[in-house]
């Protein structure tokens, strides 16, 4: 009974271990080059310098609620369920999940940078991770009948490593809420302590953001954050640039 209770507990590290892995920002996906429309907003008159942690915490708030979780976390959860306990894929379902998360993300630069992490995603789970993401889907994706996008690929990478939904897309949160404040301190709008308390502020509204995304379908993705989205368009005409969005 012991020996199957420790077992138990080892899977359970495992996957967790697979969630920091993931979520880490040396996993090299090129995420590290994103700054989610806020170099754009550096750039506009509407900072002087550092930003209260306040606003910071708001505008980080509305990014997770609004914006990638009722985005890229559906899609990610939809993914997630496409794979049965058994290993099969239903590949309809993700399709559908991948083409519909590309179509709602309105910047140019948005749905660029998701479908370039999310290849770059496929490339290294095929080494790191022995292929642990199906091989028809990969060859839909190299052949263009289905756009790759980061959460879609990454929703199908974490049920294959035994993470359970809930945590994948908590993860998936997480990762892009550490990469928001990362570019933040890179952008001189404020310090490293004050990024990691804006962090630490917005963990309820991420784990509930997180919970209402996993059991929504496909036709839940969507996301609303029109100033960043306008930031994010300004971007893509900006004559100097530190980020790639």
């Amino acid at each position: 009974m012991a020996h199957k209770s420790r077992s138990g507990s080892q899977a359970r590290l495992a996957s967790h271990l697979s969630v920091l892995q993931l979520s880490d920002s040396a996993f090299p996906t090129g995420r590290y080059t994103l700054s989610y429309g806020l170099e754009a907003f550096a750039q506009s008159d509407e900072p002087a310098g550092p930003i209260r942690p306040s606003t910071l915490v708001a505008l980080l708030t509305d990014c997770v609620r609004f914006g990638v979780a009722p985005s890229d976390g559906v899609a990610l959860a939809c993914a997630h369920r496409a794979t049965s306990p058994d290993g099969v894929l239903d590949l309809d379902l993700v399709m559908r999940a991948d083409h519909r998360l590309t179509a709602v993300k309105l910047p140019r630069e948005a749905r660029e940078a998701s479908t370039r992490t999310g290849r770059a995603l496929l490339s290294t789970a095929a080494v790191a991770f022995r292929g642990a993401v199906g091989r028809d889907y990969a060859e839909l994706v190299e052949a263009g009948r289905t756009p790759g996008n980061h959460a879609v690929v990454l929703g199908l990478l974490s049920a294959s490593l035994g993470v359970s939904c809930p945590e994948a897309v908590a993860g998936e949160l997480y990762a892009f809420s550490a990469g928001w404040v990362a570019a933040a301190v890179r952008l001189a709008l404020t310090d490293h302590r004050t990024a990691q308390g804006v962090l630490f502020r917005v963990r309820a509204v991420t784990a509930d953001a997180a919970l209402t995304a996993v059991d929504r379908d496909v036709a839940h993705i969507a996301g609303c954050t029109p100033l960043l989205d306008v930031m994010a368009m300004r971007h893509e005409t900006a004559e100097l640039r530190m980020f790639a969005s």
